[in-house]
């Protein structure tokens, strides 16, 4: 577990233009350094002896040891390190054997940077509070996990859908925007307030609602009462 300022990372990737479109991704996020660089499972494991990284973003479909294989050899070393997939294995299967196996996060090719650094910036919080000697408050175990299941609303939420089958005009990075702002939420919002707290139309989030409610993601919760039309609010359905 991370012990210092920088976190070290090691890249087991095998395509030579991905393995430098996503270390030059992971240096671009402060505080993060790509200590190695593997094609394949094997040298991946290799590589992760010599280095210590305290972070390993690892791929799928490799030769020599696929990264399922490779996750697993790992954990069987009881290497101290983290693991997120980066991968274009999107089937729901080999996601759940991921996480069983013990990925701390799942990102699906093709991705954006924003994506990454997200996944990084939770990893980063998640390493320095676990890291180290001593005890944790109940308050700051709390905090952490309350971060960490945003995450996770996030990425099951977004399992659920096709991102090629999202209907016209709807994006992915939209609704994973949109999804994160229900999940802080403590009480159903409309659109208006959804709209603003992340900055888009008001239009826009309820097009994006609707499409949540329709979804079974989403419940509607009717507000009457004073004059005109009655209000439409939101609140995000707890899949656990």
């Amino acid at each position: 577990m991370v012990k210092k300022n920088q976190i070290d990372v090691v890249l087991i990737e095998d395509d030579p233009m991905v393995q430098e479109v996503n270390r030059q991704f992971i240096e671009k996020v402060q505080g993060f350094r790509v200590a190695g660089v593997a094609g394949n499972g094997k040298d991946g494991i290799e590589k992760v002896k010599q280095t210590k990284p305290d972070l390993v973003l690892l791929d799928i479909f490799m030769p020599e040891k696929d990264g399922m294989e490779t996750l697993q050899m790992l954990r069987h070393l009881e290497l101290d390190l983290d693991v997120i997939v980066i991968t274009a294995a999107n089937d729901r299967s080999t996601i759940r054997r991921m996480f069983q196996y013990g990925a701390i996060d799942y990102i699906i090719k093709p991705f954006k940077f924003e994506r990454l650094q997200r996944a990084l910036n939770h990893y980063r919080m998640y390493a320095w509070n676990l890291s180290g000697e001593g005890e944790l408050s109940q308050e700051q175990l709390d905090q952490w996990i309350s971060s960490q299941n945003e995450a996770r609303v996030i990425q099951s939420s977004m399992n659920f859908f096709d991102a090629d089958e999202l209907p016209k005009g709807l994006n992915e990075q939209t609704l994973k925007q949109i999804l994160l702002f229900l999940s802080e939420q403590t009480d159903s919002v409309s659109a208006e307030e959804t709209a603003d707290g992340i900055g888009i139309a008001r239009v826009t989030a309820r097009r994006y609602l609707d499409f949540l409610q329709k979804a079974g993601k989403v419940k509607l919760d009717i507000k009457y009462g004073g004059v005109g039309r009655p209000l439409n609010r939101y609140m995000l359905i707890d899949q656990n």
